[in-house]
């Protein structure tokens, strides 16, 4: 830390900034590198990596099949027509939804579950949506875990059961020590990833055009060939329960460096493309699905036609030998499980322990939910999640679009226009109200009624419009609830009693440091607030584990 970061800027009650003598550690919070700033905000003395490689290892973690199946699925059941306009539909949805968050996550450094916290949640409130967060991890944990096995069992005869035991032990050692091995893993495989995904594609359109003939041609087993509302619409839902994929950017964008006039097209460009713009990535691989599927239909059939391993065998053999059909096959497969379920693992971990620190008021570290993350998993894969993907998907899309666009409506809509929810987001224990009624009543209704119209509660011409509902409702109730309340649950505090400004003079969270008198390490000044109970002050995970409450800080009279 500089000179100038670590300037003298007493709060208005408790010691200067940081000293350099070592301090012992007698807190929980003592191996942050380890934990990779599991609750907290991410520091600048830790962001160093630049845009571009955060942005890369962002990207990296997009590099799952399921979309190839997802799509495979949709153009199966619906035909092409329909399946192009339900990926392009959700496609725009999760752009438009996502871009707010992500902005938020780079520009203030923190996961979406602090962003939820201060967007309408409140600090109990989102402990919801971090559970049904880290269920979107677990359940895309063992989609690809299905297909590396399904890749294990094709190449080298393993059963299944192995397999899916295979490809939940070996992430273990990858997503221990959190964004310094992620970024080292993904910008190292993504050359080889992308190469073994579009050769494949480029080489079957360029040497046989008319396979693209009878992909555009395919109907369907459910279709005449033409476009149907109802089926665009039911293949979108199930496009839609990635929308919660953004988490899992923002776990790489809060460690974006801060933005500057140097450096701002860099940032920018990065925000967007490994934030919102992972979709157009995903949109891609989903429509190549679609097409892979149609490609190898007759000589595997329906059943086998969604499972990427067999979409990439038909692929590769027809530009390569036949021994080595097969071993490449598999080693696509293998790394994109690899890439994205570190991810899964990473992101899941991050979102249980938020969930269960707030709850309990203790701290067990990171990788106890690793594990209790690749439990989950791989209790799905045994069961055979992978033959009842769709199902699980669409019902899973209504909670996890309802949680995203309310969050997205509150900082678009209740911060920027009708500035009833404070513009800088807050998630400290004390500056935040238990539970606020904007975001939790909008989610509540809105996963509620989608769920309801998906499960034919209001008749069977509704149900295709259940992700349409999730959407509505979220879009509607969030802005009419703030005006409602008069956006008086968002801050239990406006003032967490320290001088220095938590914001620098470009707007980038602070890089002042300051000891916290609980666990003894120097925080940067967005993680702290000064102790109810000390002339000091104290970190934002100290305030989390308080079991009796003697720190934080009283409401505003």
């Amino acid at each position: 830390m500089s000179t100038t970061e670590s300037r003298s800027a007493a709060p208005t009650a408790g010691p200067g900034p940081a000293s350099r003598r070592p301090a012992p550690p007698t807190g929980q919070a003592v191996k942050e590198t380890l934990e990779d700033y599991t609750l907290r905000f991410a520091p600048r003395s830790y962001r160093r990596w630049s845009p571009m490689v955060v942005a890369t290892t962002a990207l990296g973690g997009i590099a799952y099949l399921a979309d190839f199946s997802i799509g495979a699925g949709i153009g199966l059941t619906h035909g092409t027509g329909n399946a192009l306009l339900a990926i392009a539909v959700a496609a725009a949805v999760i752009f438009v939804t996502g871009f707010p968050l992500a902005y938020y996550g780079a520009r203030y450094n923190i996961d979406l579950d602090l962003i939820t916290r201060g967007s309408g949640f409140g600090y109990y409130g989102s402990v919801l949506t971090s559970v049904i967060f880290a269920s979107f991890t677990f359940i895309f944990f063992a989609l690809e875990g299905s297909i590396m096995a399904q890749g294990l069992k094709l190449g080298f005869g393993m059963p299944l059961w192995l397999g899916y035991l295979v490809s939940t032990l070996m992430v273990i050692p990858l997503v221990i020590y959190g964004m310094k091995a992620l970024s080292k893993l993904q910008v190292w495989t993504t050359p080889i990833w992308l190469v073994l995904m579009v050769a494949p594609l480029v080489y079957l359109v360029a040497t046989d055009p008319g396979t693209v003939d009878r992909f555009l041609a395919y109907a369907g087993t459910d279709g005449d060939g033409g476009i149907d509302t109802a089926s665009v619409l039911l293949g979108a839902g199930v496009c839609l329960s990635l929308i919660a994929q953004i988490g899992e950017q923002i776990d790489y964008l809060r460690f974006m460096p801060p933005k500057t006039e140097a450096n701002k097209r860099s940032w920018w460009a990065a925000v967007v493309m490994a934030g919102p713009g992972w979709v157009v990535l995903g949109a891609l691989k989903q429509a190549i699905g679609v097409f892979l599927a149609v490609y190898i239909l007759a000589e595997v059939g329906p059943d086998a036609a969604p499972e990427p391993i067999q979409q990439f065998r038909g692929a590769f053999d027809a530009m390569m030998p036949s021994w080595l059909v097969v071993p490449l096959a598999v080693v696509l497969v293998v790394i994109s499980q690899i890439k994205i379920n570190v991810t899964n693992a990473y992101s899941g971990s991050l979102a249980w322990t938020n969930s269960f620190t707030r709850v309990t008021k203790r701290y067990p570290g990171r990788m106890v939910f690793v594990l209790v993350n690749l439990g989950f998993a791989l209790a799905l894969m045994e069961a055979d999640m992978f033959s009842f993907l769709n199902s699980i998907l669409s019902f899973y899309s209504n909670c996890a679009i309802a949680w995203v666009v309310t969050v997205a409506t509150d900082i678009g809509i209740n911060k920027y226009v009708l500035k009833l929810s404070p513009h800088a987001p807050e998630f400290r224990r004390g500056m935040l109200y238990a539970v606020n009624p904007v975001g939790v009543v909008a989610f509540t209704a809105a996963s509620g009624l989608s769920i309801a119209m998906y499960f034919h509660l209001f008749g069977d011409a509704l149900q295709p419009y259940s992700p349409v509902a999730a959407v509505v409702i979220a879009f509607v109730l969030t802005p009419l609830m703030a005006i409602a309340t008069k956006g008086k649950y968002y801050l239990r505090r406006t003032d967490d009693g320290i001088a220095e400004p938590p914001l620098d003079a470009d707007g980038n969270p602070s890089a002042v440091t300051y000891d916290c008198h609980v666990c003894g390490q120097p925080y940067e000044r967005p993680d702290l607030t000064a102790c109810a109970a000390h002339d000091a002050v104290v970190c934002s995970l100290c305030l989390s584990t308080d079991t009796l409450g003697e720190h934080v800080l009283p409401a505003n009279a």
